[in-house]
């Protein structure tokens, strides 16, 4: 298990880059937990199998340095990090039987006979695979193929990091959950440092313990799921994370008030001045939709019932915005209304967070 450090790390895949829109990963300075296990999440193209490259060793960084424990391993090859790495898509060796491809990794460092036997047959019952250890790798179906590379990813103890790069893509939806709890237990088991590289929120969420969340080759907010919700540190954190994603509304702010297009809004809290474009943004959980009463007027463009609850699109002013409400809970037909819980509302200022004066303080203190 190992502590990995980031110092002024980036990369780009042009021999001369001129400035920062040319690197595919921006500068970062990180360091992540050693026992954590992270999900690097965002969307195509954001740098995250770029991140994972170069943990792994498979990539040189264009500058900075990556340290395991301590010791810079920037320039080490990837047999000398003691990594274990799992790939979007299966590589086993069809000519082996399940058993020996799952034993590979550890006769390969001449680990005692019972040991690997012992080894082979927990990781096999993780993966489901007992009743075919001694089936050739050929011919079976890719999902069972992506099983036994995760296996083998699993089947050493001393590993410093687990790195999986999107393994449950070519896996059949109803064995993703499965799969993922089984990747979770064994964390939970061994505190192996793991690191999961997806597009897929709910595998992020579910997974680990901190998020990454990336955007257009930065690091924009680690943090526990409940603080990606309830806190997102950018406008694209708010977007990305949950379904449907933050409600973003141009404003303007005085004191403890933002103006929008359909009104004044409540922030329960004090901000000082924001320069920039300047929003507010509010989870469609927050959104309240009532007929008369307080709130700012709305109309009410269609319902959608996702059986779990509905997902209500307004027309704010101008503005589109969604809410959620309870499956018991009646729709308005006229007069509707919207109102958002304060201390649910976040302000940002091109793009990022800011924080409301009290926060400030106690930061500062």
């Amino acid at each position: 298990m190992a502590k990995i450090t980031f110092e002024n790390l980036a990369h780009s895949y042009l021999p001369n880059p001129k400035g920062e829109e040319d690197y595919a990963l921006k500068e970062m300075n990180h360091e992540w937990t050693d026992g954590e296990a992270y999900a690097l999440l965002g969307s195509s193209g954001c740098g995250k199998t770029t991140l994972l490259n170069i943990i792994s060793g498979l990539l040189q960084p264009s500058q900075g340095q990556i340290f395991f424990n301590g010791d810079d391993v920037t320039h080490a090859p990837t047999a000398e990090r003691n990594i274990a790495q799992v790939f979007q898509f299966p590589v086993v060796y069809d000519t082996m039987t399940v058993r020996d491809n799952l034993a590979f990794p550890l006769r390969n460092r001449g680990a005692d006979a019972a040991y690997i036997a012992q080894r082979v047959q927990t990781v096999a019952k993780m993966i489901g695979m007992e009743d075919g250890l001694n089936r050739k790798a050929r011919g079976l179906t890719a999902d069972a193929k992506q099983k036994i590379s995760l296996g083998r990813g699993m089947v050493r103890e001393d590993v410093n990091a687990l790195l999986f790069d999107e393994p449950l893509t070519v896996i059949d939806p109803h064995l993703k959950w499965e799969l993922r709890t089984q990747l979770k237990s064994l964390h939970h088991e061994f505190g192996h440092t793991m690191i999961y590289v997806t597009h897929d929120q709910t595998e992020a969420l579910t997974f680990a313990d901190k998020v990454v969340v990336m955007y257009d080759g930065r690091v924009v907010q680690i943090g526990t799921p409940e603080e990606l919700f309830e806190r997102p540190e950018h406008t694209f954190v708010g977007y990305f994370i949950g379904s449907p994603g933050m409600n973003l509304l141009d404003a303007s702010l005085e004191g403890a008030m933002a103006k929008i297009t359909a009104g004044t809004v409540d922030l329960g809290v004090g901000y000082g001045s924001a320069s920039g474009k300047v929003q507010i943004g509010v989870r469609p959980e927050f959104v309240k939709v009532a007929s008369g009463g307080d709130g700012l007027p709305a109309s009410i463009e269609r319902v959608e019932d996702v059986g779990r609850h509905k997902i209500v699109r307004l027309d704010l002013g101008g503005d589109s915005i969604s809410a959620i409400v309870s499956e018991e809970q009646a729709v308005p037909s006229s007069d509707v209304r919207v109102t958002f819980d304060p201390a649910k509302i976040n302000v940002y200022a091109d793009d990022w967070r800011v924080a409301p004066l009290e926060e400030q303080k106690g930061e500062a203190a």
